[in-house]
Order: structure tokens, then C-alpha cells, then sequence
């Protein structure tokens, strides 16, 4: 049997919390910030397009998105899909239907914001899927301490968390293609919460496999994190 690789990005968000004041005046959501001369958005396709046995990236942005085709003009194996819908996992789902996903298909799901993926990451990830014949994600292990707060709106300790066994997740995430759609579409019927594919695959009875990422693989999300990225890049 065949094995097929196909990365899915999810682009059909604007990304609020990383956006300064000049570039929400700008109506540009963050994924098309530049870095280093390039859009973010660019930079992250690139990364996995560095892994020659990924067979095509699948951009997924919102249908009235302005910008994708033009920063994404060039790139090989790459197509761009109108399909993004209200969450990231509604994005995610369309994408894999208009894929219709095939037996001895896998998919990659990263993060737009993601532009410093390694290449060995994705390589250990690839590899570790494929040898086990299991899914998984790029993680790292906590390495700080963890408060919990009083509330929300009231940022006073309320306690600390025992940081063992506590990663955190990255992307991207591998699940055989078939087996992602239908955990998707599982927990969108039974109004379930989804945050990113993995939480899906858990949803269905899946332990997706925990492998080691990268300090650099960090998602850009506040303002300050593009000057950090940049260095990074």
C-alpha cells in the first residue's frame, strides 16, 4: 500500500492577539506579516516543503481572503483552498473533505504562525509516525513553573500545578488522513470542543504519540513574538 503525505495549513484566521495597532489599521491578519522580507504565512509552507516526502501543502484560507495567492506565488507543491470556516477545526475538516481523504493517506497539520519549524523536527515526526504506525504531534516538556489564577479578569495565584508529565503541543500534528476527518467530524456532531487535532484523535479513544519539537517551533502569538522570531529565523 501506498503511503501519501499532505500537510494542511490553517489560515482562515486573522490572529487578533498578535497584532500591534498599525497592523490592524492595515486589516492584515498576522500571517501575512513580514519576516525577514517574507510573509509568515510563506515561511511556514517553506518548512514543510524542506521534507521532499510531503506531497503537497494544502493552504486553507477564509473565502474572501485577498492575499494567500499572491505570497504563496511560486512555492512547489502548494495549493491554496478557499474552504476556512468559523474555528480551526472547521477549517481543518474542509480541507480534508475536499481532499476526500484515501487508505494509505496521512496528513500534517501546522500552524500558520509556525515559520520555525526545523527540519529535523519534521523528519523525527515523519518518521516516528511512520515506523510505529501511529499519530502523534511535536511537543516539549513544561519547563517552568505553572500557576493557576483566581480567576480570568482577576490574575491572583490560586495555586501551583505539578508541571510533571505536562508538555506543550506543537505542530505539526500526523494522523492517518481517513481517521482524522471522521474524529472531526465526530466531535463537531456532538458539539464537542476541539483545539487542535490531536484533542480529536483523544475524543475518538486515540494516544497520540508525544514527539520531541523544538524551542524554535514556538507559535507566534503576541506582538513581541515577531522581533523574537526574526532572530530565530
Amino acid at each position: 500500500m501506498k503511503t501519501t503525505l499532505i500537510a494542511i495549513v490553517p489560515a482562515a484566521g486573522i490572529g487578533s492577539r498578535a497584532l500591534d495597532s498599525a497592523t490592524k489599521a492595515q486589516g492584515l491578519p498576522k500571517q501575512y506579516r513580514l519576516l525577514g522580507g517574507q510573509a509568515m504565512l510563506r515561511r511556514s509552507v517553506q518548512a514543510l516543503l524542506a521534507d521532499e516526502r510531503i506531497a503537497q501543502v494544502r493552504v486553507a484560507v477564509a473565502p474572501d481572503d485577498i492575499w494567500a495567492s499572491q505570497v504563496l506565488q511560486g512555492l512547489p507543491r502548494t495549493v491554496c483552498l478557499p474552504c476556512g470556516g468559523p474555528t480551526r477545526a472547521d477549517t481543518v475538516l474542509n480541507a480534508l473533505q475536499d481532499l476526500t481523504p484515501q487508505i494509505g493517506q496521512w496528513v500534517l497539520v501546522h500552524d500558520a504562525a509556525r515559520p520555525g519549524l526545523p527540519a529535523q523536527a519534521l523528519s523525527r515526526l515523519i518518521d516516528t509516525c511512520l515506523q510505529s504506525g501511529r499519530g502523534g504531534l511535536l511537543a516539549v516538556p513544561v519547563p517552568d513553573t505553572v500557576k493557576r489564577s483566581v480567576a480570568h479578569d482577576c490574575p491572583a495565584v490560586a495555586g501551583t500545578v505539578d508541571r510533571e508529565g505536562l508538555w506543550l503541543a506543537q505542530t505539526p500534528q500526523m494522523f492517518p488522513a481517513q481517521a482524522l476527518c471522521l474524529a472531526l467530524e465526530q466531535a463537531r456532531s456532538r458539539g464537542l470542543p476541539v483545539t487542535d487535532e490531536a484533542s480529536a484523535m483523544e475524543l475518538a479513544g486515540e494516544q497520540p504519540l508525544l514527539i520531541n519539537g523544538s524551542a524554535r517551533n514556538f507559535k507566534v502569538t503576541w506582538p513581541d513574538d515577531f522581533e523574537l522570531m526574526e532572530k530565530w529565523l
